[in-house]
Formats: structure tokens, C-alpha cells, sequence
């Protein structure tokens, strides 16, 4: 039996379905989380500019290099000045007087302003290369008046690819100086020798008068011998390869090359240190001492000399203070 349609309220039409558009919009996602999201943003991005702002290092002033005559590069550009260098006297060095005559007649010329070489002073280990540029600085500023005063800069090896910014900022300062990089070598694929390269021949700019570079290494072309037999292996032109990487070493100037020292040498190394100390020994004692010191380091050189009179004066209490 067919059903009867239901009856609708007294004084109502047919149902139809009820509109709810206010529910609908509220259940409608709001734009506040937007604004909140956009808020957070931009609170990061002012967060990272303020740290960004603080890390920066604004230039240094022009008399800023009047705090010291020595300083240490950082890659962030800032110029940390040193108080003391950690040097020996130029007359304690032993067995490389060539060297320290052409070193010290070539800084004394660019004190002077007059034409000067980068230097690269290569050879064994321990004899004195890295003294010599520190002393050498020493001896010719010790008569000059502060305003004629060399000023030495040590830049790392890690940090060479920064030199051309290093040297920007030395360009405008009317001071003279030298900078300095001690154990310089390059292996594997490094390639950062290319700006140590275009700053001291080749660039546009080229090197400032006012800056010479000195460098030491144990190698007389800075680079590894497998490093340079890898080249001339796996190059298409092995000739130009290879030719690339040593004539980094052709752009200094002057090369002054150490050899080990002698025996007798050694030995005069040993006794200028203890004279200079006030280390009072029987000479036969010392000299005794001194040669099994050496056997046991199996090498001689000036390194070696000075620890052993390292070991000597902290066994007979005497303190290393010049007298």
C-alpha cells in the first residue's frame, strides 16, 4: 500500500534544507595563522641580519696599525695586534749568515722605500727560516722612530685565499709592511696558490709598494714532488701542467735556501745560547751533552739546539732570561 506523504507543520511549506552560512564561515579557516606565519618570518630574517651585523668587522682605522708592529690576518678581516713577538736575536743564529745579509740588506731597501723582492726562504727543518724573518723585523726597527716603523703581519696557510683582501686593506695605509706565512706548501687539488699567484705578479692591481711578501717552506716549489708527478701523469699537456704550479715559486724574487748545519755549527749554536743565558757548564760537559742530544733527534739544526738548551737550563735552574 503506498505510503502517504508526510503532513508538513500547520502553516509551513514543504522542508527544504536549512542554510547555514554563518557555520560554514566560521568553520572557514581564519588569516590569522597567515599573519602569524608571515610574523615569524620576518622575525628570523631580522634575527639573522642583527647576528649577520654583529659578526661583520667595520674597517680598520687609518692609525690602527700604530697599536703594534705586529699582527695576525683573520680570514673575517680583522687584524689582531701582538703585544710580544716570540723571537730570537739576530746574532744567535748560526750557520746562515749568506741568508741573513740578503735578507736583511733586501728589508732594510723596502724600509727605506726603495725596490725590494718577495723572498721565499725554503730548505731544512728547523735552521731558522721563520727566526730569521722575525729577527730581521726586529733589527730593523730598533732604531726607527714609530712613525718609519716595518709592520709584520703572519697570514696562515689555511688562510691564503684571503690575501687579496688582506692586501686591499694594506694599500691605503702609509706604512710599510711585510707579511709573512710561514710552512707555505699546497697538496692535493688545492687550488688556493692561484691568489697567492695573482698577488705577487700577474693581477691588475698587482702587489701594493707599500707590502712584500716573505715565505717559508720546506720546499723550494711549494708543492709536493707525487703532486707534481700527478700532474705530469694525468695531464694532456704535461709540460704546461706542471709548469702552472712551480712557477708559483719563480714570482719570488730572492730564494734563500737552508741546508742542515755541521757539527761544528751546531755545536756553536748551542754554546751562543748558553753564553747569551748565563748557562755556566764545563765546556767538555756541554759539548758531550749536546752531540747525544742530537743523536737521539737524529738531525742537527738550530730547532734542535735550542730545546736541548731548553732540557740543560731547566735541569740546572737557570730561567731563559737574556743577561
Amino acid at each position: 500500500m503506498p505510503r502517504k506523504p508526510s503532513k508538513s507543520p500547520a502553516g509551513k511549506g514543504p522542508k527544504t534544507p536549512a542554510r547555514k552560512p554563518a557555520r560554514i564561515a566560521a568553520k572557514r579557516p581564519t588569516a590569522a595563522p597567515v599573519d602569524l606565519s608571515q610574523e615569524r618570518i620576518v622575525r628570523a630574517l631580522e634575527t639573522i641580519a642583527t647576528h649577520l651585523s654583529a659578526q661583520a668587522t667595520p674597517d680598520a682605522a687609518p692609525d690602527s696599525f700604530e697599536r703594534a708592529d705586529a699582527f695576525v690576518w683573520h680570514p673575517d678581516g680583522r687584524l689582531s695586534a701582538v703585544p710580544r713577538v716570540s723571537r730570537v736575536e739576530l746574532f744567535l743564529l748560526k750557520g746562515v749568515d749568506r741568508m741573513r745579509d740578503i735578507l736583511m740588506e733586501n728589508t732594510e731597501r723596502f724600509a727605506n722605500g726603495l725596490p725590494a723582492n718577495n723572498a721565499l726562504l725554503w730548505g731544512a727543518r728547523g735552521m731558522g727560516k721563520s727566526s730569521l724573518v722575525k729577527a730581521a723585523h726586529a733589527s730593523i726597527n730598533a732604531d726607527r722612530k714609530a712613525a718609519d716603523r716595518l709592520k709584520l703581519i703572519e697570514i696562515h696557510r689555511e688562510d691564503i685565499e684571503s690575501l687579496p683582501a688582506l692586501m686591499e686593506r694594506l694599500r691605503a695605509s702609509s706604512f710599510n709592511f711585510i707579511v709573512f706565512c710561514d710552512d707555505l706548501s699546497f697538496d692535493g687539488n688545492d687550488a688556493s696558490y692561484k691568489s697567492l699567484k695573482a698577488v705577487l705578479e700577474g693581477g691588475i692591481e698587482g702587489r701594493p709598494e707599500n707590502v712584500i711578501l716573505y715565505a717559508t717552506s720546506n720546499r723550494r716549489h711549494l708543492l709536493a714532488r707525487e703532486m707534481i708527478e700527478n700532474e705530469r701523469s694525468t695531464a694532456i699537456n704535461p709540460g704546461e701542467a706542471v709548469e702552472e704550479k712551480v712557477s708559483l715559486s719563480d714570482r719570488f724574487g730572492l730564494w734563500l735556501g737552508f741546508h742542515r748545519c755541521s757539527q761544528d755549527e751546531y755545536l756553536a749554536m748551542v754554546r751562543g745560547y748558553c753564553s747569551h743565558f748565563g748557562i755556566k757548564i764545563d765546556d767538555e760537559a756541554l759539548e758531550r751533552e749536546a752531540l747525544e742530544w742530537s743523536t737521539t733527534r737524529g738531525s742537527r739544526s738550530g730547532r734542535v739546539a735550542w730545546q736541548f738548551v731548553q732540557e740543560l737550563a731547566g735541569r740546572l735552574g737557570v730561567k731563559l732570561a737574556a743577561k
